[in-house]
């Protein structure tokens, strides 16, 4: 008797014959968006529970040293959580999806669609400087991929599903269907073509819909543009673009510092321990770093500064403007630096909400500072650069400045700022990718040479692995064979004119023989027991190492030597060769399944 068909496979064969995979696809994209949409919703409530519980109820009907615990609490409870109950490592944010996209082909652990889900709530409601939208883009990729991987879809269909999600996470959290579109094309180096602009729009739709049936019409940053644009303000946000910029290498230089301080603790514990501390300090003297901010965005965005300083711990003036230019910038300074630290000992968030939160304040105090130097007959919007500050920022530390643009524009409807945003993004990213030529995001992955990029050639070469290219039916020599033994045991027996030379004991590759070098005399069976393979053998124009070379600089190895194969090494011992036709023939398999 033959095996009952499974309902999955029933339905597979039906799909295959009565829906087109365009039309398969668009209709994922929208369970896709809705799935990203729940996710948002699930992260935001929960963390919202946690901080009412925390902040609302503790510290304020209680004591203000609450803030002191709550981040080691928390973060014990990630830790445990992760330990005890996933027993896998959370991988949280979005480097973690362009890894999956560039090495894994976008194949992500089932755990990683609930991990972030359950641990990012607790991490950010207890106190953690971090924010949720790295976590739900992390949610939703997860998603996408193993639904993805349910219905036998391609690699190529895997990523397009991948990059709906995060463009549907990104459209519910911040009702930006626009921006969000342009994030999974800016930060995933997507294509935008006919065929994957229709899922990215789908997606994104039904994410919002999902938003706006869940939160309603509420908006994380309430405005209405007052202060129009002029271009007698042209120069002031040329100065706000600058500050970006040198406010963005600051982020970019503070995490990655602080993140290789902790990398060096091999402890998790210590970690913990020492992390908990110091964010917990952090907080108890400076509140306004608890959980992702978006109270102080709003406050600022209002013009209602003292809401946001009237908690500082030395009960400073505020009716001293440089007392407030000081806190302003000292909480520019501290955001990013309990960021580090939240994610340095164990929290699970993402880098979204920080930069939001710290180019708010930094466009707030560059206006304040140029009102309150009065060098200058115009006086600037403060409402108006704390907006546009973000999208400063962003631009500078995601190095997305189209998506900063439509973010800003989208969130608070101010579309009559498009070239002050402009103006301000193309600044700040400038300078920042002059001194950081990749975001955060991507900075790891790009030294090792892993970045998925609109590059296509470059694209290509990540997605392709060299264990598939290397071929192992050459016939290896000892270094003290005869040249007899060659001819009987190796040239005879072989198919192919190229025979590598390694060490008998440890597999070690000393040299190559090519046919070229033995033919002239292979036939003088005289020089037989006088010829060893060392007299014949010759150093390989090239060596590819394994754990070391990738696609990339394999193919410039074989273009500058102009070899036809090139021989493999793998810690040290010989593995294979990679020949020039078999790597070409994989390269153009891969181009063809990556442009459909």
């Amino acid at each position: 008797m033959g095996h009952k068909k499974s309902w999955l496979t029933k339905f597979l064969v039906w799909r295959a014959k009565h829906i087109s995979h365009r039309q398969f696809v668009a209709i994922l994209s929208i369970l896709v968006g809705f799935t990203s949409g729940v996710g948002a919703v699930l992260l935001k409530n929960l963390t919202h529970f946690f901080q009412h519980l925390m902040e609302g109820r503790l510290v304020q009907y209680y004591h203000h040293a609450f803030y002191f615990v709550f981040p080691i609490i928390g973060l014990a409870l990630v830790r445990v959580i992760i330990k005890y109950v996933l027993r896998k490592k959370v991988s949280h944010g979005i480097p973690s999806t362009l890894y999956a996209i560039s090495k894994k082909k976008g194949i992500i652990a089932r755990h990683q669609m609930f991990g972030s889900l359950i641990t990012a709530p607790i991490t950010v409601g207890f106190g953690g400087s971090v924010g949720l939208e790295g976590p739900t883009v992390a949610t939703g990729a997860a998603v996408s991929s193993n639904i993805a991987r349910a219905l036998h879809l391609n690699h190529a269909t895997r990523i397009l599903l991948i990059s709906c999600a995060s463009a549907g996470a990104l459209s519910s959290i911040f009702k930006a269907p626009i921006a969000a579109i342009v994030f999974a094309i800016e930060v995933f180096s997507l294509d935008l073509t006919l065929v994957s602009l229709l899922p990215l729009l789908l997606a994104s739709l039904s994410a919002i819909i999902t938003s706006y049936f869940f939160f309603g019409d509420d908006a994380l940053l309430p405005f209405t543009i007052v202060d129009g644009f002029t271009i007698s303000d042209v120069p002031f946000y040329i100065i706000l673009g600058v500050f970006g910029g040198i406010t963005s290498i600051y982020f970019h230089e503070t995490y990655t510092r602080i993140q290789n301080f902790f990398d060096k603790i091999s402890s998790p514990v210590q970690k913990l321990l020492l992390g908990g501390v110091v964010i917990g300090l952090l907080l108890f003297l400076v509140p306004p770093l608890y959980g992702e901010g978006f109270d102080t965005m709003n406050n600022l965005v209002q013009g209602n500064t003292d809401a946001v300083l009237q908690s500082n711990i030395l009960k400073l003036d505020l009716d001293n403007a440089w007392v407030v230019i000081i806190l302003l910038a000292g909480l520019v300074a501290f955001k990013i630096v309990a960021s580090a630290l939240t994610f340095g000992a164990g929290g699970v968030g993402g880098i979204f909400a920080p930069t939001l939160f710290m180019g708010s304040l930094m466009g707030n105090c560059v206006a304040k500072l140029i009102n309150h130097l009065g060098l200058f007959k115009n006086m600037v919007s403060e409402s108006n650069f704390t907006l546009v500050g973000m999208t400063g920022l962003m631009a500078g530390v995601l190095h997305a400045p189209l998506t900063a643009i439509f973010l800003i524009a989208e969130v608070t409807g101010g579309y009559e700022l498009f070239i002050p945003l402009m103006l301000t993004a193309a600044i700040s990213y400038a300078i920042a990718r002059y001194a950081h030529p990749h975001s955060v995001y991507a900075v790891e992955l790009a030294r090792k040479g892993e970045l998925i990029t609109h590059n296509k050639d470059q694209a290509v070469l990540i997605f392709m692995e060299i264990d598939k290219v290397i071929e192992k039916n050459f016939t290896a020599v000892y270094p003290n064979m005869t040249l007899g033994e060659i001819v009987n045991k190796a040239v005879v027996k072989s198919k192919r004119n190229i025979f590598p030379v390694v060490n008998e004991k440890n597999g070690e590759l000393l040299g190559i023989i090519l046919m070229d070098d033995i033919r002239p005399i292979m036939f003088d069976q005289s020089l037989y027991d006088k010829v060893l393979a060392t007299d014949v053998m010759q150093t390989p124009p090239n060596v590819i190492y394994l754990e070391n070379d990738k696609m990339s600089s394999v193919m410039q190895k074989f273009q500058d030597s102009g070899a036809w194969n090139l021989p493999v090494v793998k810690n040290g011992k010989y593995e294979g060769f990679i020949s020039k036709s078999k790597l070409l023939t994989a390269y153009r398999r891969e181009l063809i399944n990556y442009t459909q």
